[in-house]
């Protein structure tokens, strides 16, 4: 991607948010392309060997790869230490024992390569998600904690982007957490991003994760994470891409609907379906309810598909799901502050407490789902297939997409419901 002044987005955001942790800063991550980053980009360029024209392409975005995914690669040398190290890269000792496990400190070869995690948090939570800034967080995570997050891709979106699910943890209870089903919802992918690396944080350091001891939560519960299920619809509604062909398709569904905000309104796939109207859970009812309410064919939100598991996205979730058999799912959506479990008057054992527990924990209501939406739902197929408890949670209140401004009270509230559902 090639990011020019004049350019806005999530993209830009994140170029931003790069050159700041460089040094090259203070840039507001406004994600506007002004002539402020232009400075920055030139004077990144120039401090490291590049042509100085202000445009951020491959060269320049590699060459900031190390601020994205938050470490670099150190080669050897003689008079190394890892307390040098340290000093040099502005971090800790632990956190360079915890991304090369097994390395004897007192043991460092000339010419071996060691891993050493920057010093700041990898997950930013002040600028708009996207693919490209969860395929960093995610590649960045594994490399800060490699003995301790597990990665594996489970199929491909609409438009053959990854689909990527991270797991933690290896006790005996297994819990599936999902966010990001619909595009203008995607605050809650660094809401389950920040959750990951803070509490692999804490289990690292020995530390306490919301008042309880963070290897524990890991020694009990293995959580597997799918921080974006709609990749494509999230990179839409961020501008994360703009122009070419996806935002062409997009642009002739939207056509059709043209009371829908385009992109703020878009929920959906790129082919126009609804993620979570997708399940073989009474999906023809809810076909039936929104066809009544005009959305036959493809949309920016609410079409449900000429089938259920039709949408590439979907299947690969369910077959994610049915591989793992959790013991539980959350469903992370946005807004409203409520939480609904059960489907269609069934509650599995112990729903009804943990959803007691969540709305105690976050100040969220217990609420039924509206009539317009009880059907073929991620959580009601789950309770439907598997007999065991779901749970949609909508996060935060205000008109989707919420602002990231909105995040830092989002990720506090739902803390204590992400401890909960893994420990059961």
């Amino acid at each position: 991607m090639i990011l020019r002044n004049g350019d806005t987005g999530a993209a830009v955001a994140l170029l931003q948010t790069g050159l700041n942790r460089a040094g090259y800063g203070p840039l507001p991550t406004d994600g506007v392309f002004g002539p402020r980053t232009a400075a920055a980009v030139e004077r990144f360029q120039r401090g490291h060997g590049l042509r100085a024209d202000g445009v951020a392409g491959p060269l320049t975005e590699s060459a900031l790869g190390p601020w994205l995914r938050g470490s670099v690669r150190h080669k050897i040398v003689r008079g190394d230490s890892l307390w040098k190290l340290a000093e040099q890269y502005g971090t800790t000792l632990s956190a360079i024992e915890t991304a090369n496990p097994g390395l004897d400190p007192f043991d460092l070869r000339i010419g071996s390569t060691v891993t050493v995690p920057l010093g700041f948090p990898l997950v930013p939570t002040d600028i708009p998600w996207s693919s490209i800034l969860n395929a960093y967080v995610i590649n960045g995570l594994l490399r800060r904690y490699p003995a301790l997050l597990r990665k594996r891709s489970f199929g491909r979106s609409a438009w053959g982007l990854p689909l990527t699910a991270l797991t933690m943890g290896s006790g005996r209870r297994r819990v599936l957490y999902t966010a990001a089903h619909h595009a203008n919802e995607w605050i809650t992918a660094p809401l389950l991003m920040k959750f990951c690396e803070d509490l692999l944080a804490a289990a690292a350091a020995g530390e306490p994760y919301y008042d309880m001891d963070a290897a524990d939560i890991l020694d009990r519960a293995e959580i597997t994470l799918v921080p974006v299920v709609n990749p494509d619809g999230v990179d839409l509604v961020t501008l994360a891409r703009q122009g070419g062909e996806m935002w062409e398709r997009a642009m002739t569904i939207a056509s059709a609907w043209p009371e829908i905000p385009f992109p703020e309104g878009w929920k959906a796939n790129l082919q126009g379906v609804d993620l979570n109207l997708q399940y073989p859970a009474m999906w023809e009812a809810a076909r039936a309810v929104k066809a009544a309410q005009g959305y036959t064919f493809p949309a920016p939100r609410d079409y449900v598909g000429p089938a259920p598991l039709s949408a590439p996205e979907s299947l690969a979730l369910s077959r994610l799901t049915r591989e793992l058999r959790p013991e539980l799912v959350l469903a992370y959506h946005t807004q409203g502050e409520v939480i609904y479990t059960g489907f269609q008057g069934v509650y599995p054992p112990g729903s009804r407490e943990l959803a007691a527990r969540f709305a105690a924990s976050s100040g969220y209501a217990v609420e039924e789902v509206p009539p317009d939406s009880a059907y073929a739902g991620y959580k009601d197929w789950f309770i439907q297939d598997f007999g065991r408890p779901g749970f949609t949670i909508e996060a935060g209140k205000g008109d989707n997409p919420l602002p990231i401004a909105d995040f830092p009270e989002i990720y506090e509230n739902n803390r204590g419901i992400l401890v909960q559902a893994a420990l059961g």
